[in-house]
């Protein structure tokens, strides 16, 4: 009992330290940002904001989750190679914020950067046969594993990395995604990943009153790259040994939402003829803004997504696959007749303003003609 309440205390402070630190570290990383031309111009139809806006939050986020780190969690060979490998991926969102860099060098390094954890012993080595119908019970991967753990890594990495579209939405999501994968550590008594874990929902949540709309700094790829990196890591540590053993949906539960973002991106860009790294305006981000939602009621649609798939992966780990599919439903549906309450009444105020602009302004015009008349 006095182990479990010192575990707990210590998951606290993690979190409280790496808030306290990333909330405090934002206006100094403002700052830099100024001053090294770190700023985001508003030049294409894919960004959502108007002015330019600094980014290079991440490092607030990154400082916030690594004094924590270095403060309360036990540095093993394993985590050595996830904070190294986390450092290779901060440095290089810093220099890409401050001068795009080209994709295929991105992509390099991003995977020297994976294949330090995985080297390190952090791998997946086996997961549950998705295919129930099998004899074979599970997939041992062998001398797939480093492949198949650096895919992983590169691959949430760049998911995070696409979401960032909307002021708040990969720091919220990743927030989330780190919160469940708190809880279900805690559950299995994984006090290290826990501590983990909650050092980067603090991190994230510190930075949240900046990057809320209206933004006032963006994270950057710095900050979303290196989400996706720890997330990616994470999930190794805390889900692959412990979970996809279990069922292989844990990981792809808590990571959904960019999972899918990703996969719906590569597979409309290629029937498309272009190629899988093209930026475009197509993310579901993007496709809610121009169904009529605002950036507000997007975030917070696809807030309650990730909290959906983040719950059903932890009634999935402790009451069993029927459980998670009916809570999974439920909730599907109890969210979908809340959007139809709710963002219909939303959509008809906003349409109504619009339409009294247009009045206003039609009757503007007519005023104009009878003076010129």
């Amino acid at each position: 009992m006095v182990f479990q309440t010192q575990s707990v205390a210590y998951v606290v402070l993690a979190l409280l330290s790496a808030l306290v630190i990333s909330f405090l570290m934002t206006p100094v990383v403002k700052s830099f940002a100024y001053k090294v031309g770190a700023i985001d111009v508003p030049k294409d139809d894919r960004r959502m904001h108007k002015e330019p806006i600094p980014r290079l939050g991440g490092l607030a986020i990154f400082f916030g989750f690594m004094v924590s780190i270095l403060l309360f969690v036990e540095i093993t060979p394993e985590m050595r190679g996830i904070l190294l490998g986390a450092v290779v991926i901060v440095v290089l969102g810093v220099v890409d914020d401050i001068m795009a860099l080209p994709a295929m060098l991105k992509f390099v390094v991003q995977i020297v950067a994976a294949l330090i954890p995985a080297l390190s012993g952090v791998v997946i080595q086996a997961f549950s046969n998705p295919n129930i119908f099998s004899d074979n019970l599970y997939w041992v991967l062998g001398w797939l594993s480093i492949p198949f753990t650096v895919l992983w890594i590169v691959a949430i990495t760049n998911a995070v990395n696409l979401i960032d579209g909307l002021d708040g939405l990969a720091d919220g999501v990743s927030a989330i995604s780190a919160t469940t994968v708190l809880v279900i550590a805690l559950m299995a008594s994984e006090i290290q990943v826990a501590i983990v874990m909650a050092a980067l929902v603090g991190a994230c949540v510190g930075f949240m009153p900046y990057n809320l709309n209206p933004a006032k700094m963006f994270m950057g790829d710095t900050g979303a790259t290196f989400l996706g990196y720890i997330l990616a890591t994470m999930s190794i540590q805390g889900l692959f040994k412990f979970y996809a053993v279990i069922s292989f949906a844990v990981p792809f539960l808590i990571l959904g939402l960019p999972i899918f973002d990703t996969a719906f991106a590569f597979i409309r860009r290629i029937a498309h003829g272009q190629s899988p790294m093209h930026a475009d305006r197509g993310h579901i981000h993007h496709r809610l803004i121009d169904m009529g939602l605002s950036q507000k009621q997007a975030v917070a649609t696809l807030y309650v997504i990730s909290a959906i798939l983040g719950l059903s992966a932890v009634v999935l780990t402790t009451g069993g696959e029927q459980k998670a599919m009916l809570l999974f439903a439920a909730l599907c549906i109890v969210g979908a007749v809340a959007a139809r309450v709710v963002f219909p009444k939303e959509l008809r105020e906003e349409i109504r303003e619009e339409l009294g602009e247009l009045k206003d302004h039609g009757h503007h015009e007519e005023e104009k003609k009878d003076e010129d008349s």
